[in-house]
Parts: structure tokens; sequence; C-alpha cells
């Protein structure tokens, strides 16, 4: 049966996906270094994984650079719920898009599935807040003052092999309760130290 707010609602969500997209293209040029943005193009959109191990929609981002090479990475969330925060965190460097606008390869991130991160690496990722074993509180729900839970970060630069190349996140955490879960960002929105004495 026809329903018209659910057309309604549809073409709502339809129009803040847009505009949230065109946000995340919008930062990441403001992001790229001055010098080279004018040979980039940037291309955000979702992408639905149907795999269910993996973030259900993840955005992915697309640099193209005119007469050199294209980069992606992604982030394991929608694009309405990325932030210019979140998106310069997982942005690749400015040495990683210097190498793909003059035409060289450069992986972004620096990672591979299979791969531990060695001092190298390390120094070619943001520095996080946050070391291993780290007591921390992690948001796990919407309400911003109660859905927090203990736990304690277990890896830096964690990512899952199902997702998008390109994607990670900053932090994986096991929760008091045992569960294992991973921080989307380096925010004290998502995640923040837990009071001395936890």
């Amino acid at each position: 049966m026809f329903d018209p707010n659910k057309v309604a609602s549809k073409k709502k969500e339809d129009e803040e996906r847009k505009v949230a997209l065109r946000q995340i293209e919008t930062w990441s040029m403001e992001i790229i270094p001055s010098e080279i943005r004018g040979d980039a193009v940037v291309a955000a959109r979702e992408v639905i994984c149907g795999d269910p191990e993996c973030a259900p929609i993840d955005t992915a981002v697309t640099i193209v650079f005119n007469k050199g090479k294209d980069g992606m990475f992604g982030l394991p969330m929608e694009a309405k719920e990325v932030t210019k925060e979140i998106l310069k965190i997982g942005f690749p460097t400015p040495e990683v898009l210097h190498k793909w606008q003059s035409g060289e390869e450069a992986e972004w991130p620096p990672l591979e599935d299979d791969v531990e991160l060695d001092e190298a690496m390390m120094g070619q990722l943001p520095k996080l807040r946050f070391d291993i074993d780290s007591k921390v509180l992690c948001r796990i729900g919407e309400n911003a003052e109660t859905d927090w839970a203990a736990g304690t970060v277990i890896k830096l630069w964690y990512r899952e092999p199902r997702w998008p190349r390109g994607s990670f996140a900053p932090y994986q955490v096991r929760l008091d309760d045992g569960r294992e879960i991973f921080a989307p960002a380096d925010m004290e929105q998502v995640i923040k130290a837990a009071p001395i004495g936890r």
C-alpha cells in the first residue's frame, strides 16, 4: 500500500545523505594541501556491506588527481556520522597526497591486513590520544550523557579484513563486560579517558 509518509521520509533521508556527502567532499578539499588542491577532484559515496561482520554502511572517499594517481580511503560509518575531525583522522597525510598528485604509488593507510605495524609505519600515522592498556570510556549508544561503557584499549589502528581498503579505526577496545568493539574516531564524543580509580 502506498504510504506518502514513507515516501517523504525516504526523500528526506536521501537529501540528508546528499548534503552529508557534499560536506565531506568540501572538507576533503579543505584538507588537501593548497599547492595541489587545484589538481584534485573528490567524490564521496556510501558503500553498503552485506556481510554481518562489517559495518553495514561505510563512507568511501576517492581523490582523483589530474595526470596523477587516484587514491581512496574509507570510514566505517554512514556519511551523516562523519565529522570534520573524523575525516581528518582518516585522511591521507600530505606526503601521501603529494605522491598521488605526482603519479607515485602510496598506500593509505599504510597497513596491510596481515602485517603488524612497525615503528616506521606508526610514524606515518596521526598521533593518538591513548596508548594500549589505557583505561577509557567508549560511547556505545545515541545518548551522549548515559551511553558510555568502561574498557581498555587493546589495539591501535584497528581494521577488519572485510572493511573496504583504507578503512580503519583508531582503537580497538575490550569493554569491561568482555565485548570487543572499535572506536571509529579519536574524539571526546566517541572515546574519553576513564575516571581515575576505575
